[in-house]
C-alpha cells in the first residue's frame, strides 16, 4: 500500500509506468542503457522496485554483455535477499504482462523522472517549511539553503544528452562559423574596446568568471562601469551591477557624466551650464531605454550576492553581472571567526564561479591588488586575500598607471594577465579623469602589440 505524505495524500508516482519500464529491461536489456542515464533506483516510489531497478544496473555493471532476464534477476535478488521484498517469483513474471511496446520506454522513464520531482519538489517544501518556524536558525540561511535546492532539484531534472559523434557536428558548426563571420550571432559580449575584445575572443563569454584588478584610485570601478555602460548603451545588453563601495545614485551619476560626456564634478556641484543641462537630459533619455539594474548593499554576505544574482537573472534575464567588490563580500559562514580571511575568499571565489555555470552568463568581479605591486605593473599573484581568485578566474584583468599625472586623459596599461580560453598580453586605455571613464587612446601605444 502507497505511505501518506504529511498531508495525508498519497505523493505522485505512476506504479503503471514504473512495472513498464522494469518489464521493458526483462524483454529487452538494451532498454537499460538508454534509460540509466535519466533514471535512477531512488525515482522509483514503491520499494520493491526500486530494489529490482538496482539488481538490474548490478547485473549491468558486472557484466553488460550478459543479457538481464528473469532468471539473471531472480538469481541475483535472491544473492541480495530482496526476492520477496520484490514481490517474489510471481511478481516479476508478471511485469512483462504490463508493457504495451518496449519502443516507449524512454517515455515511461520521463513520467517516473517527473513524478520523482513532484515527490522531491514537495520534500524540499515540507523542509522549508520546518525550518521557517524554526528560530534557531538564520532565515537568510534558510532562504539561501532553498534555492540552493531548488536549484539542484532543477538540474538533476535534465536529461542527460547521449554522446555526439564530431562528424554529425561539423555541419552545424561550420555554419555557426559563417554566422559569427558575417555578425549574425554573438560571439561574446563586446567590451566597447576593441582591442581588449580581440584578447577575448570577441568580449567576456557565458560561464566565464572575470577578475578586474588593480590598487586603489587606480579606477577599477570606473573601467568596470565604462564596460558596463558601453554594453547598455551601445549594444542594448541587459547589465546587472552589484555595488558593495559605491551607492546606487553615485552609479547612475557616473554614468550620466560618461553617456552626455558631461564634467563629472560639475553634476556632483551642481554648477551646471544650459548646454551641460541639455546634455544630462539626453543622457537620461538613452539610459531610460536600456536595461540596467543596480544594487547597492553594502557588506553583502555571499548568500546575499547569490541571491541577488539569480534574482536578476530570473527577473530581469541579465546578459553579465558585475560586482564591486569580492574584498567587501562577507562570508555566510566564519565560525565565529576562527575561519581565516584568506578562506573565506576562497570560498566565495568558488561560489562566484559556480554561480556563473549556474546562471550561464560571464560574471566580472573587482578585486584590490597587494601593496607590494605599488609602482610596479601588478602581476597574478598580487591579488589580495587568495590565490583562489587567481585559480578560479577563467580571465585576468590587471590595471596599472605609473604616475598620477596632471593630464586630463591619464594613460593606463590594461593587462590581460590570464585568459583561459585566448590570448594574453597588453593594451593601453586613456581615463578621462573629467568623465570618469576609460577611453581608446588616439596615439594607442599598444597598437602594434599583438595578442600572444
Amino acid at each position: 500500500m502507497a505511505s501518506l505524505d504529511i498531508n495525508g495524500r498519497i505523493p505522485p508516482h505512476n506504479e503503471d509506468a514504473e512495472r513498464a519500464i522494469l518489464g521493458a529491461v526483462l524483454l529487452d536489456s538494451k532498454v537499460l542503457f538508454e534509460i540509466s542515464s535519466i533514471l535512477t533506483k531512488d525515482d522509483f516510489y514503491r520499494l520493491g522496485h526500486q530494489s529490482l531497478y538496482q539488481a538490474m544496473l548490478t547485473l549491468n555493471e558486472n557484466d553488460s554483455s550478459k543479457t538481464i532476464d528473469i532468471i539473471s534477476l531472480t538469481d541475483q535478488l535472491k544473492k541480495d535477499n530482496l526476492l520477496e521484498q520484490c514481490g517474489g517469483m510471481a511478481y516479476i513474471y508478471s511485469l512483462t504482462d504490463s508493457v504495451p511496446s518496449t519502443s516507449n520506454a524512454l517515455y515511461y522513464a520521463k513520467i517516473i523522472k517527473t513524478q520523482s520531482m513532484r515527490r522531491n519538489l514537495l520534500n524540499v517544501a515540507n523542509m522549508l517549511k520546518d525550518d521557517s518556524f524554526d528560530e534557531s536558525k538564520d532565515i537568510k540561511d534558510v532562504v539561501d539553503d532553498g534555492e540552493n535546492l531548488l536549484s539542484m532539484l532543477a538540474s538533476k531534472g535534465n536529461v542527460a544528452k547521449d554522446y555526439k559523434d564530431a562528424r554529425d557536428l561539423l555541419v552545424p558548426v561550420i555554419n555557426a562559423i559563417e554566422k559569427r563571420t558575417n555578425g549574425e550571432s554573438r560571439n561574446g559580449l563586446a567590451s566597447g574596446f576593441p582591442k581588449l575584445d580581440s584578447y577575448l575572443s570577441g568580449g567576456f563569454k557565458e560561464q566565464e568568471y572575470v577578475v578586474i584588478g588593480a590598487r586603489p584610485s587606480i579606477g577599477k570601478t570606473a573601467f568596470a562601469l565604462t564596460v558596463a555602460i558601453n554594453m547598455v548603451v551601445r549594444t542594448s545588453y541587459k547589465v546587472g551591477f552589484l555595488s558593495l563601495e559605491m551607492p546606487a545614485q553615485s552609479l547612475v551619476e557616473r554614468a550620466l557624466a560618461s553617456v552626455s560626456r558631461t564634467s563629472y564634478s560639475h553634476i556632483r556641484t551642481g554648477i551646471l551650464k544650459n548646454e551641460e543641462l541639455n546634455q544630462l537630459i539626453n543622457a537620461c533619455d538613452i539610459l531610460s531605454s536600456k536595461d540596467f539594474y543596480i544594487q547597492d548593499t553594502p557588506n553583502m554576505e555571499a548568500t546575499d550576492v547569490r541571491t541577488q544574482a539569480r534574482k536578476m537573472k530570473r527577473e530581469k534575464d541579465i546578459d553579465i553581472l558585475f560586482i564591486d567588490y569580492i574584498g567587501l563580500i562577507q562570508s555566510s559562514n566564519t565560525n565565529n571567526g576562527l575561519v581565516p580571511r584568506h578562506e573565506q575568499i576562497a570560498s566565495i571565489s568558488r561560489m562566484l564561479k559556480q554561480l556563473t555555470r549556474e546562471l550561464n552568463i560571464p560574471i566580472v568581479v573587482l578585486s584590490q591588488v597587494g601593496r607590494q605591486s605599488d609602482g610596479a605593473l601588478p602581476k597574478l599573484s598580487d591579488l589580495r586575500e587568495s590565490g583562489a581568485i587567481e585559480q578560479d578566474a577563467d580571465v585576468v584583468i590587471l590595471l596599472h598607471r605609473k604616475s598620477d599625472s596632471e593630464d586630463l586623459i591619464q594613460d593606463t596599461e590594461v593587462l590581460i594577465a590570464k585568459n583561459r580560453n585566448g590570448a594574453t598580453g597588453k593594451l593601453h586605455l586613456g581615463f578621462n579623469k573629467e568623465i570618469v571613464r576609460f577611453e581608446e587612446m588616439l596615439n594607442d601605444m599598444s597598437a602594434n602589440q599583438q595578442p600572444k
